[in-house]
Order: C-alpha cells, then sequence, then structure tokens
C-alpha cells in the first residue's frame, strides 16, 4: 500500500526550544524517502517518529545553516552504522560543498553505504524516477538556498459512466488499462486526465519568484514562516517570511494544504500564526507543525 505523507521531526528556527527540534522533514512517498534539512538532534527525532534509516533514498538541503544541516553528519553515520542496502542521493547548494564534506567526514566512522554527492547549481529538474520528478529553484536568502518540488505525471481516471457506455466492464477494463484500447475503444474514450500530485518544499526565504513557482499548484505547501506579520522588517532583513505572506503565496498558488514551520523562539502562541494566516485569505486545510506530527499528501 502506498504512502504519501510528511512526517515532522522539527520545526524550530535558529536554535531549538523545550518544545521544537531544530528543523528536519521526512517526505514518504510510494516506499521513497526524502529527508528535507536535517538539523542538529534529527537522529533521535527519527527514532522517536518511528523512521529509520533503512527509510531514506534522498536528502534535499536548502541552504547550510546550522538549523537545517547540523544534523547531517549523525544522519549519514546512521546510514552508514545500519548498512543501508540501497543507494542514498544527497542534494544540496553546490556552492556549500566544502560544509557538506566538512558534515560528512566530520568524525571518523566506516563507510559502508554508497552515497552519491548531487550538489545544486541551477534551477531545474534535479531528478526523475518512476513516480516523480524533482526538481530546484533558488530563493532568496543571506547564503545560497534552494527550495525542492516534487511533482507526480498526470495519469488517467477511469470513468464508470463512460465504461457502461461502450460495454465495458469486468476483466475487459484491465485489459483496456494495460493496452489502452480495446475493440476500437481508447483508454481517452472512457476517461479523464488526472494531474499528478504536487508537493512543495520552501525554507529560508524572503519573497522572490522561486517561492511562488515552487508553490504554484501545489497539493502540499511545506514553508517557512519564522516571523509575525508585525515583525515584517526583521523577515525582510534576515530574509525570511512572515506568516501572512507566506498564506498569501499559497493562496494565489492554489495550495490545497499549506503547513507553516520554522518558527521563531520569540513567539509563545502558535495559534497566532494561524490567525495571521487566515487574515491573509488562506482557505484551504491548514497545519501549524508541530514536531512529530504526521501529515498526509492530500489525494486527488
Amino acid at each position: 500500500m502506498s504512502v504519501r505523507e510528511l512526517v515532522v521531526l522539527g520545526t524550530a528556527s535558529q536554535v531549538p526550544t523545550r518544545h521544537r527540534n531544530h528543523n528536519g522533514y521526512l517526505l514518504r512517498w510510494d516506499g521513497h524517502g526524502i529527508l528535507f534539512d536535517p538539523g542538529e538532534g534529527t537522529q533521535r527525532q527519527m527514532l522517536r517518529a518511528g523512521v529509520a534509516a533503512h527509510d531514506l533514498n534522498r536528502i534535499c538541503i536548502t541552504h547550510f545553516h546550522g538549523d537545517h544541516s547540523l544534523g547531517l553528519a549523525g544522519v549519514i553515520q546512521r546510514i552508514n552504522l545500519d548498512q543501508v542496502p540501497h543507494q542514498v542521493t544527497a542534494h544540496y547548494p553546490a556552492s556549500g560543498q566544502r560544509f557538506f564534506e566538512r558534515l560528512r567526514y566530520a568524525t571518523a566512522y566506516r563507510e559502508t553505504v554508497e552515497l552519491t554527492e548531487a550538489p545544486v547549481a541551477a534551477d531545474g529538474p534535479l531528478a526523475v524516477t518512476g513516480t516523480f520528478t524533482l526538481d530546484a529553484r533558488r530563493l532568496s536568502h543571506p547564503v545560497e538556498s534552494y527550495g525542492y518540488r516534487l511533482t507526480e505525471p498526470d495519469g488517467r481516471r477511469i470513468l464508470p459512466e463512460r465504461l457502461a457506455a461502450h460495454g465495458i466492464a469486468g476483466p475487459d477494463v484491465g485489459r483496456l488499462q494495460r493496452e489502452g484500447v480495446l475493440n476500437g475503444v481508447t483508454l481517452e474514450d472512457v476517461s479523464e486526465v488526472r494531474r499528478g500530485q504536487r508537493f512543495a518544499f520552501v525554507m529560508d526565504t524572503r519573497l522572490c519568484d522561486g517561492v511562488h513557482a515552487l508553490a504554484e499548484g501545489a497539493d502540499m505547501l511545506v514553508i517557512e514562516s519564522t516571523f509575525l506579520d508585525e515583525d515584517v522588517q526583521l523577515a525582510v532583513d534576515h530574509g525570511h517570511l512572515t506568516a501572512g505572506q507566506a498564506a498569501a503565496v499559497a493562496r494565489d498558488a492554489g495550495v490545497r494544504h499549506l503547513v507553516l514551520t520554522h518558527f521563531s523562539q520569540r513567539y509563545a502562541d502558535p495559534e497566532e500564526f494561524e490567525r495571521q494566516a487566515r487574515a491573509a485569505g488562506f482557505e484551504g486545510e491548514l497545519s501549524i507543525a508541530q514536531d512529530l506530527m504526521r501529515v498526509p499528501v492530500p489525494k486527488r
């Protein structure tokens, strides 16, 4: 059975708090696991969330600030300790190659796993699999930063009334789906396009073209909202978004499920992020991320 869900491992910006770990997000996608921005403590959060090293196929780093990458050393060593039997690919800004190497070889350990380094140097596709295409887009932050987007290929949705009109039933339905045509009836005659699911991950950034491109039409958008709207100048100065800005992006992009995260420790009431997101006009499903939360990707 395929599972598509976000497992939230940490939600704090800059420093962890008593209730929030540094960043960390695992996307489960049909047996493929993508770990985004493993901050300090991610390995322990994986244990608490029931996530194993064997669940990881890719690691995507948006940028090399510590709250988004200090956990990388431990995660890589755990992958090797557990002797993960499949290749693991790491994507990260090419300008941070020296940081990646320092984290990868931060201490002595025995390498047992094929870890493929795939640095990101420009906007565009990074990988194409049978179930998704992974793309990156440049963001606006004091250090080079990229957001990521998964896009599932479009499929076909069978329409029972059209099958009945053509007298197709039982095993013939499967045959038509496999072969594309049956007794002159094509698959297009009895189905409609089902748009593939889209997932976007946007961390530390000001508003920029990359943010809007990543969010466009996303079924789920995981996006930073470090500041509340009254601190918008702080957000601009430090290369971040407010709750209202993030929600407005989601509203204009037609996002179905918005996940706000990466909260500054200065705010004690997480419900204020929800209030400001709604005030910005976002009417879709909304989650204020909490550590160890699981959020299903909306079905199509």
